[in-house]
């Protein structure tokens, strides 16, 4: 398991696994393309959790703005855990596979996840939580792998609008806080770009833990 800032997050280093398989297209061994999705953390001061990866076709989406999170977006976004998203993605006609990052990723650090794609099947969405935050996530959405080469995007921060946020340790799972809590106060109710930790005190230190966007750098690159 990684450490993540110093304190490591039981929810943020689930073992990679291949979280499944659609049914519809079990059976469908032509045109199978291999990637590595290979995820940067360019915040200072914000670990992330493991990334939850899906491959897909155009009639698939993690979330919209402006409506509200999934319930499954929910324990991404506020626990860093995205095996209730890839466990329901898996079971989806418009998905082709899932996978589940390694563990969590320190600022400045990398992790690679690999993953398989068709012809049909030729998107890519990830997401993955900004843990010192109530319910951050990082996240881009139904990017065309490449046939040949790689391709590089930038992620945004995101607000899964699922639980209200409080700029200070309390309900924030990562270091320095360690508060697993649910935050009963009414939460946004919608998917928004997130507007970062502008107050100080109650543990945060905006000087560390806030951000700009872009948060994330993204490859996926051809590997087969």
């Amino acid at each position: 398991m990684k450490k993540l800032m110093g304190m490591t997050l039981a929810v943020m280093t689930v073992a990679p696994v291949m979280l499944g398989v659609s049914l519809a297209h079990a059976d469908d061994d032509h045109g199978i393309r291999r990637y590595a999705v290979t995820v940067t953390n360019l915040t200072r001061g914000q670990g992330m959790a493991p990334p939850a990866v899906i491959a897909h076709n155009g009639d698939y989406q993690m979330f919209d703005l402006g409506a509200p999170g999934s319930v499954e977006l929910a324990p991404l976004a506020e626990m860093g855990n995205g095996a209730p998203l890839l466990s329901v993605a898996s079971t989806m006609p418009t998905v082709y596979r899932t996978a589940l990052g390694s563990g969590g990723i320190a600022p400045g650090a990398s992790q690679t996840i690999e993953i398989e794609t068709t012809g049909a099947f030729s998107e890519i969405s990830l997401g993955a939580m900004l843990g010192t935050t109530n319910d951050a996530f990082m996240a881009v959405r139904s990017v065309h792998a490449p046939r040949r080469g790689s391709v590089t995007v930038m992620a945004e921060a995101y607000d899964a609008g699922t639980e209200a946020n409080t700029d200070t340790c309390a309900f924030v799972p990562g270091p320095p806080c360690g508060d697993f809590n649910h935050n009963p106060a009414t939460p946004e109710g919608y998917v928004h770009v997130h507007s970062g930790i502008h107050i100080g005190g109650g543990g945060l230190n905006p000087a560390m833990h806030d951000w700009r966007n872009p948060v994330a750098q993204i490859e996926i690159r051809r590997i087969d």
